[in-house]
């Protein structure tokens, strides 16, 4: 049986204790919070777990083989480092870490010591986006020409990150667990309209080889939308996450384009064909998350969302704060 900890208690923490107490062969045995309000729920969530408001209680306890670290990002790099250099394996909250020099160095400790770091990519988990792997694995959608995602609603406004800290690590972690190319370049532009972070903002990644991707992030919208479009050179995907029902949707569309030996003599065919929406599997994703933590420690297997998963995600991050700070050049990864 894994003893797990859970250090942060606040919006998220509840949802991950849950999981992993309900996962077979883990129970959350502490939970740590700086809040005595939130410490007051946690015997409606996880029955007879210990609670504490010093995260040494759970870091340094030998009675502890994993730490959920499911706080600010500006806390995950201290709590990770302690968990595993006291021996514990680690479930780091998105995203990852604040700076790609304390991924790395959290990487090199967790192979050195033989642990194993999950980073909460929840979404990659979904039914949806397992499907969108499965259908862009199996080349349903052909060569792939963009990802281009919205992930918008009002508030809540964070004053530790700017809002493409916030939201965007969902689709980084989506767009890096779904594509097989690699990013070779970020550019990113901003707004800030209300306090001192950036609540407004454009993503543009850049790949190798034709693929470009888009990303908008907003607290400022009066409306709550996430949708994603994938456009490939067979059909076209298009996901809305805010649907109850046929939250994936393949469109049998596109161009054929065929050369009569000149540029001036190309010739654009439109092709239009049926839609249909694909069964998407229902079970909670952090659920399996859960399950896929505890199955990995125990078979030795390599997480999906592993530490170098997590850094993906915090490369893309960085360059965006750099490119920010320099009106939207482009930044190479």
């Amino acid at each position: 049986m894994l003893k797990m900890g859970v250090v942060g208690f606040g919006y998220w923490g509840p949802n991950v204790a849950r999981n992993f107490n309900s996962t077979d062969d883990a129970k959350v045995v502490s939970v740590c919070d700086k809040m005595p309000a939130n410490l007051k729920r946690v015997g409606k969530v996880v029955p007879g777990a210990l609670t504490t408001q010093d995260s040494s209680d759970i870091l340094d306890s030998p009675d502890i083989d994993a730490v959920a670290v499911v706080t600010p990002v500006s806390m995950h790099f201290e709590l990770a480092r302690r968990a595993l250099t006291n021996g514990k394996h680690v479930f780091v909250e998105k995203p990852f870490t604040a700076t790609v020099a304390q991924a790395r160095e959290l990487i090199d400790l967790a192979e050195k010591k033989k642990l194993l770091i999950m980073v909460d990519h929840t979404f990659i988990f979904t039914g949806a986006v397992r499907k969108i792997k499965e259908v862009i694995t199996e080349h349903e959608l052909g060569e792939i020409y963009y990802y281009d995602s919205t992930r918008v609603n009002l508030g809540l406004f964070q004053h530790d990150v700017n809002v493409i800290w916030d939201l965007a690590p969902h689709d980084f972690s989506i767009m890096l667990h779904v594509l097989k190319d690699k990013p070779v370049a970020v550019a990113a532009t901003g707004a800030k309209h209300v306090n001192d972070m950036v609540n407004v903002a454009y993503v543009t990644v850049f790949f190798e080889k034709a693929t470009i991707a888009h990303f908008n992030v907003n607290w400022l919208s009066p409306v709550k939308i996430r949708n994603t479009l994938i456009g490939g050179s067979k059909r076209m995907l298009m996901w809305n996450d805010v649907l109850a029902d046929d939250k994936i949707k393949i469109y049998d569309k596109g161009v054929d384009v065929r050369s009569t030996q000149s540029i001036v003599n190309l010739r654009i065919n439109y092709r239009t064909g049926d839609m249909w929406a694909p069964r998407i599997d229902g079970k909670e994703a952090l659920a399996l998350e859960c399950e896929h933590f505890v199955d990995c420690i125990k078979t030795g297997r390599k997480p999906v969302n592993d530490g170098h998963a997590g850094l993906g995600v915090v490369q893309l991050l960085e360059a965006c704060d750099k490119s920010l700070e320099q009106d939207g050049k482009i930044v190479k990864l």
